[in-house]
């Protein structure tokens, strides 16, 4: 390979970062992590941030921590840890045998408090939630210092042992770093760093009663671990100052390194877990897998990959400043994904029977299909042709407009991977629905034969009737009315009524009867779909909808 004129490698500001750390000695090593509260599933926001971390680790052949952000025993819950590990394990990320929690650390953390109160750094505290929060002042305003920052230390340590002992109610007395109440960044005037909670630990049981506040969990956890760079995002940043007060004052000898990106927004889509705890209380959505959700677990359950959401990611890119990226995007990523990866298969979603009336009554055919035009290492199958078969409503009308080249009275047409048929008759129910069309079909035209006596203008798919295989079929729409935007002016969802229609009389060829749940293909101009990873099974196929075949999404030329 050229390496003289290879364009030099762009790096993104977080790689610039390291690499001046690594070449200034800061850091000997890199070591990333994603620590997510287990109170809720990941969304598509969080892909950003294990990708980033994960990515980065790999990069520099460092190291990647998975670790549960687990202070708040009030939020957290079993299920939320193994869905969390179910989603990045799914993504590609490895995180060996580094998988940890905070409330590893409980001992520690409870040790470092103890050390900052003898350093005159922190103090027990009376003042209730309410008066800590008036007596912060505003951004241009000083804090009024606490009647109780100056106890003693000897005062504070019996205290502090007190609340771990239990001896405290709930909100009764908090531990208070001592930093500065007159700071213009809110986050160091006296912050809360642990709080009296008598509640029963997923982890830990009942052995505590105090818990460690975020802000003071999160810097020990990462020094303990070997943390090199806190890659966190934007809403951190005027978090970092207590972060470095943290590590600082505890005097760990190589403190990490805290970065911020910028997250990673969706237009119209709901990813706040107050919200989505909502819709599944509510029942508007089946669950945190609900295919019209964005969490990690719903996008896998819709049919999304993990290499299409790698490629999202990478689409966006990582930068300083918060933006909002089209849901097209994504949608994008798995059509470019499947479009030559997956076979096609014909589906009738909404059928109409078609009798062809110059077939042989107990004949039938096993056509050669292609599994992909685009793709010819997916090799072909077989597909059975008979007298009565179906077609998509939409592709037959009695009177057509301009334009409208599939089958009408009197129009010929080709079956795809078939034969020419020529619209004879149709028959009606009394209320003027189509129920029966009746073609003939020429022998001469089967596709392959190299037939060249005319041409036809339409090609339509279709299913033997005899072999159908039926279905259901979901098709899912955005959940939020894309019109009105997601929240409505008292805070609630502006929710779409017609995010989900369910078709229970489809018809799809006899080769998928044998797919298996998550598998993924095509519906020839139906769009992409996959079978259902809970519903589907062999007695009664359950597809879902994962994209359209089309969009007038572009991706934007780089200048």
């Amino acid at each position: 390979m050229d390496t003289e004129n290879k364009a030099p490698e762009s790096k993104n500001f977080i790689e610039q970062i390291i690499d001046k750390d690594l070449e200034e000695g800061r850091f000997d090593h890199v070591q990333t992590r994603f620590p997510p509260e287990p109170n809720g599933y990941l969304h598509i926001g969080h892909a950003k941030s294990i990708l980033l971390n994960y990515g980065i680790a790999w990069e520099y052949d460092g190291k990647f921590n998975l670790r549960f952000d687990d202070t708040n025993p009030a939020k957290e819950d079993e299920e939320f840890v193994e869905s969390i590990k179910n989603d990045v394990k799914w993504l590609g990320v490895d995180w060996e045998d580094r998988c940890f929690f905070s409330s590893d650390y409980f001992d520690q953390m409870y040790e470092a408090a103890v050390k900052l109160i003898k350093k005159g750094k922190a103090y027990v505290c009376d003042l209730s939630a309410e008066e800590i929060k008036e007596s912060r002042g505003w951004a241009d305003k000083p804090g009024t210092e606490s009647p109780y920052r100056d106890r003693s230390v000897e005062e504070n340590l019996d205290l502090f042992e007190r609340m771990k002992n239990g001896e405290f109610a709930d909100g009764e007395k908090v531990l208070r770093a001592k930093i500065d109440m007159s700071s213009p960044n809110m986050n160091m005037r006296d912050p809360v760093i642990y709080r009296v909670a008598h509640l029963t630990h997923h982890n830990t049981g009942d052995k505590w009663c105090i818990y460690p506040m975020y802000d003071f969990a999160h810097p020990i956890e990462d020094a303990i671990e070997g943390i090199s760079h806190s890659i966190c995002t934007l809403e951190f940043e005027d978090h970092r100052p207590l972060y470095d007060w943290v590590v600082n004052e505890l005097e760990y000898d190589q403190p990490p390194r805290q970065v911020e990106f910028a997250k990673l927004y969706l237009t119209n889509v709901v990813t706040g877990k107050r919200y989505i705890k909502q819709l599944v209380e509510e029942g508007i959505v089946d669950g945190w897998d609900d295919p019209r959700l964005v969490s990690i677990a719903a996008l896998r359950r819709r049919g999304y990959t993990p290499e299409s959401i790698r490629m999202f990611v990478d689409l966006c890119g990582v930068s300083k400043s918060n933006s909002s990226v089209d849901y097209a995007m994504l949608e994008y990523c798995i059509r470019e994904d499947l479009n030559l990866s997956k076979p096609r298969y014909m589906a009738v979603l909404d059928p109409v029977k078609v009798i062809i009336d110059n077939y042989p009554e107990d004949e039938e055919e096993w056509l050669d299909a292609p599994n992909n035009v685009k793709n010819e290492e997916l090799g072909s199958r077989k597909i059975p042709f008979c007298k009565e078969l179906y077609i998509e409503r939409t592709d037959f009308m009695e009177d057509p407009p301009k334009k409208y080249f599939r089958l009408f009275p009197g129009n010929e047409v080709r079956l795809m991977n078939a034969y020419f048929v020529k619209c004879v008759d149709y028959k009606k129910d009394e209320s003027g629905k189509v129920t029966e069309i009746h073609v003939t079909y020429d022998p001469e035209t089967k596709s392959g034969s190299g037939f060249t006596g005319r041409k036809v203008k339409g090609t339509i798919h279709w299913v033997s009737a005899k072999h159908a295989v039926k279905a259901e079929a979901r098709l899912y729409e955005n959940l939020v009315d894309e019109e009105k935007g997601v929240l409505d002016e008292d805070g609630n969802l502006n929710l779409n009524p017609n995010s989900l229609e369910v078709l229970d009389n489809c018809y799809v060829e006899p080769a998928l009867a044998e797919v298996k749940p998550e598998d993924k293909f095509q519906f020839m101009r139906n769009g992409f779909f996959c079978a259902d990873m809970h519903d589907h099974t062999k007695e009664k196929p359950v597809f879902n909808r994962i994209v359209s075949l089309k969009s007038s999404f572009k991706l934007p030329k780089n200048d």
